[in-house]
Order: structure tokens, then C-alpha cells, then sequence
């Protein structure tokens, strides 16, 4: 039997280089010189790209053992209402019953014999000062006879005064105070919450090896395959155990999230994070950033006001660190030879430093640039200038803190010191939850099911406890 037909050719190679029309190749697929150059390492085109190290700065982390984290906190020593109101004639009055109308006060802290200070919440009316002589818990009404002999000139019936005592007076040969005082401690409490995340790759994926030189933003480098893909999943958990911690809300009632008909399989209770507790419970400022002295000493004015803590922290976003060096460099004397900033002038040869670490005014500011308000990808795109009007909530720094403060531990039933900041994890001698990861499935090694993969799982359950909300400061735009 012949051959039936003849293999044809598509070229006519030519004895010479010359470019003809019998010797043009269209199909370069498998042209090993027209392959594209590539580089085998990852070009880092972002940097560092996490955003976690905020809570690792300033806090600790210690482990817990229930599903509530609780503890107390000091009250106030002295006691002062901002709400009282009398229905009785007070112009030219000697005495006058008085009325407590302040919100959460159960049973005034107010006794027969002591001596107190009021003064009216409005201009005009003068400043009295006198001493208790009857007081009636159940309503909270305490009767005053004034010491001056006009009694509250001017005072009306409409005005609301604000009450506070400084000492007491007795006679001789008298019995001694009536009633005493409990010490007041407010409770708080916050819920642990479930944090997970998932990698996978198939088998048959983990077969075809790929490899591409990498330097990872944990510091490590060399070459990686198809984990590159795992280890920034590792980076981004990494992230969201701070970022949950920083961000969490609890879930109010009649909430989607705590409807389990709305979300029946996934976390319904919440936590409260540090903005949330800041913005609930500490000070805020309202204004975007302050950027003068009369601005900061508003702040320290709160600050006498609270727990006076020596040293502080500013975690801030570039605009404010450059508002802070503005108002900084606005204080500085300008010398013939150049600007002169710091203990040593800047000479006019060497690059001029115009930024600052820190200052002191009443209290020691150390400043920071704090990467999570800065990332475009997290709170960084949110900036007041990209919202323009809707502002409300656009947060710019924090005032933290430094050191640790004595709370009283209802776990361990005694006092105890914690940072200001600290993450309380789930653990016990047999689980501990606090940075979880395991591999399922059947592929890489793993031996757990049929399934032809290989699956990284990663799970944390953490609550952040923020100790003496009071002594922080939240900067954002909105009232």
C-alpha cells in the first residue's frame, strides 16, 4: 500500500537573512527568542502593606477563661450634681429646699452637717454657700441654710444650679455624722468574639510548582509557590485580630445582626471596640484636628479633669502629624542663619528635620503616625477632604494613655495592674485560643477527608478591654 499524500510546507527558508515574503513566520507562540523577559522576584510596588502593631505598641494581651470579661473602676472620690432645682422662693431667702435631678442617681450622697457650694448655671444670680440641715434620700431634697444674710439674691425658681461639697460644721458637744458613704465603682464588662479565616488550594494546583523570590512583610525572604497566597492570607488574620478589636460594636436589640431569623449562622452579639468605648464613654474631640496651642490646651483642660496621666500618646493620620508640626514650628524663633528647631540649631548644610516626636504642655505628647488611618484600603480613604460634607465620624488620631492602671478583677476576685489597652483571649489548660491555625483535607500532606485540597484554617476569639475610657481622647469630624 503507498503513501497516499505528501506532507506540505507553509515557509521556504532563504540561504540568507533576507526578509521575504516566502520566509515570513506569523506564529510566534513557540519562538523561544520572542519570549517576554521576566523577573523572578515580586516587585514590592506597596511596601509594607500591613496595617497591625497598634495594640502590640501599647497593650498586652493575657488570657481568660470566660465568655464575659468584667471589672470595676473607680468613681469619683467627691461628689457633684449639675442639675438641682429648687420650688421654693430663693430671692432674699435664709434657707431653701433643693431638688436633685441629675440622671443615674440613686439616693444622693448628701448628709445633715455638711457644708456645700452653690452656684447657678446661668449669669446673674450670686454664689452661695451653706450648710445642710435636712436631707431626704427617698426624694433627693436636701434643705440649706445659707451662710450669707441676703441668702440668693437674684435666684429664681427657673435657674439650675450645681452643687458640691467641701467640708462639714458641727457644734460642740454633738453627735457625729449621720449616715455614711459607699465607696462607688462602675462596672463594665465586655463579650470575646469568634474571628476566622480560610485558605485553600487543590491538589492538583499544589502539583504544578511555581516559584517567585519574595520579601514578605514579616522580614522574611526567599522563594515561595502556591503558599505566597497562604502566607498573606496569614498577614491579613493577622490584621483583623486589631482591626476587629479597634472597630467592634456590640449588636443592639432589634438589630439584623442579632435577629436570628436575619443571620441565623453567623455572630450575633458584638464586642465593643476601642473607638466604639472612646466615643461612648471617653472624650471626644468633634473638630477635625486641632492645630493650635489654644486648641491643645482645651484638651489638657479635660485631662486635669480626669485621671491627669503624665505621659500620652498621640497615634495620628499624616495630615494631623502635620498640623502638630505646623503648630509646633509656629512657636519657634526664626535666627538670621535659618530655621532653628529642637535643642540643636539645623545647619544650613544638612537637611532641614521639620518634623517633631513629640512636646510638652502641662503633660508629655509623644506623636506617631499610625498606618490604619493612613491606608487607603482601610480608614486612610476616609478622609475629610474625599467625603467633603459628609465628615461625621471621620477619625484622625488617638490620645492613648501610657503605662497601666489598678482595676479590680472579678475573674481573679482581686486588684490588679493592666495596661490602659490590653486583649483578653479565650484559653485553658487544654484550648487556647488565642492565634488558632490547622490544615485539613487531603492534599500537602494533610490526611483529614477526601477532599482533594489542601485547606489552612486560622481562628482567634478575643475582646480588647479599654481600662479608664476617661483618660482617652478620640479625634474625628462630627458632634
Amino acid at each position: 500500500m503507498s503513501l497516499l499524500s505528501v506532507p506540505g510546507y507553509q515557509l521556504q527558508p532563504s540561504a540568507e537573512q533576507v526578509p521575504l515574503s516566502t520566509n515570513y513566520m506569523t506564529n510566534f507562540d513557540f519562538m523561544n527568542q520572542y519570549l517576554p523577559d521576566t523577573y523572578e522576584k515580586e516587585f514590592e510596588r506597596y511596601g509594607n502593606r500591613t496595617v497591625a502593631s497598634f495594640l502590640r505598641m501599647v497593650g498586652a494581651e493575657m488570657p481568660s477563661i470566660s465568655d464575659q470579661i468584667k471589672w470595676a473602676e473607680q468613681g469619683r472620690l467627691h461628689t457633684k450634681y449639675t442639675k438641682v432645682v429648687s420650688t421654693a422662693t430663693l430671692s432674699n431667702a435664709d434657707s431653701a429646699t433643693f431638688q436633685v435631678n441629675d440622671t443615674n442617681v440613686t439616693g444622693i450622697a448628701i448628709r445633715a452637717g455638711q457644708t456645700v457650694m452653690i452656684t447657678p448655671n446661668v449669669a446673674g444670680p450670686t454664689q452661695n454657700k451653706g450648710i445642710v440641715t435636712a436631707v431626704n434620700t427617698a426624694t433627693d431634697q436636701f434643705t440649706v441654710a445659707f451662710y450669707e444674710a441676703n441668702g440668693m439674691t437674684n435666684a429664681s425658681t427657673a435657674n439650675e444650679f450645681t452643687v458640691f461639697i467641701y467640708g462639714s460644721e458641727f457644734k460642740k458637744g454633738t453627735t457625729g455624722m449621720i449616715g455614711s458613704l459607699e465607696a462607688e465603682d462602675e462596672i463594665f464588662s465586655n463579650s470575646p468574639i469568634i474571628i476566622k479565616d480560610k485558605y485553600a488550594v487543590s491538589g492538583s494546583d499544589m502539583a504544578q510548582i511555581g516559584w517567585i523570590e519574595v520579601t514578605t512583610e514579616n522580614g522574611a525572604t526567599g522563594f515561595l509557590w502556591y503558599l505566597k497566597s497562604e502566607h498573606e492570607t496569614r498577614l491579613r488574620f493577622e490584621d483583623y485580630l486589631e482591626t476587629s478589636m479597634l472597630e467592634a460594636v456590640p449588636a443592639e436589640s432589634g438589630s439584623g445582626a442579632a435577629n436570628s431569623g436575619i443571620n441565623p449562622t453567623y455572630g450575633n452579639k458584638g464586642s465593643e471596640g476601642v473607638f466604639y468605648v472612646v466615643n461612648s464613654r471617653g472624650n471626644v474631640w468633634g473638630g477635625g484636628n486641632p492645630t493650635t496651642l489654644a486648641d491643645f490646651d482645651t484638651i489638657i483642660s479635660r485631662l486635669d479633669k480626669q485621671g491627669s496621666i503624665e505621659e500620652n500618646v498621640l497615634f495620628v493620620n499624616r495630615d494631623f502629624s502635620f498640623d502638630i508640626d505646623d503648630m509646633l514650628a509656629a512657636q519657634n524663633s526664626y535666627g538670621a542663619a535659618g530655621t532653628s528647631y529642637g535643642l540643636f540649631d539645623n545647619d544650613r548644610d544638612m537637611a532641614l528635620n521639620l518634623g517633631f516626636s513629640g512636646f510638652r504642655r502641662g503633660y508629655d505628647f509623644y506623636k506617631t503616625d499610625w498606618k490604619y488611618l493612613n491606608d487607603p484600603t482601610m480608614r486612610g480613604g476616609l478622609t475629610a477632604s474625599a467625603l467633603g460634607a459628609s465628615t461625621a465620624n471621620v477619625i484622625t488620631g488617638l490620645l492613648v494613655p501610657a503605662g497601666s492602671t489598678t482595676v479590680y478583677d472579678q475573674i481573679l476576685g482581686k486588684n490588679a495592674k493592666r495596661p490602659f489597652l490590653h486583649v483578653r483571649y479565650r484559653a485553658s489548660e487544654t484550648e487556647d485560643r488565642r492565634y488558632k491555625t490547622w490544615i485539613t483535607g487531603s492534599a500537602g500532606g494533610a490526611a483529614t477527608s477526601d477532599l482533594d485540597a489542601m485547606e489552612v484554617n486560622f481562628l482567634s476569639e478575643r475582646a480588647v478591654c479599654t481600662l479608664g475610657a476617661n483618660n482617652f481622647v478620640l479625634f474625628r469630624y462630627g458632634a
